[in-house]
């Protein structure tokens, strides 16, 4: 059995306070990388930083053409 478990993986057969916990922190890790993706366009989609960006690649594009 002990063979076995070591196997596959150390969480494998937890009982108690510690069963779940880490796909209980792939969820709050995933809820977070959703908040800030969400924040992130937010700030990109923006009025300023859109047209920042924008100057950014007509600028870039102007150089090489």
């Amino acid at each position: 059995m002990r063979d076995h478990r070591r196997a596959i993986g150390r969480t494998a057969g937890r009982r108690g306070p510690q069963a779940g916990t880490t796909t209980a922190e792939y969820a709050i890790g995933t809820l977070a990388a959703c908040g800030f993706a969400a924040l992130l366009y937010k700030i990109v989609t923006s009025g300023s930083v859109s047209t920042l960006l924008s100057g950014i690649i007509h600028r870039a594009l102007g150089a090489v053409g």
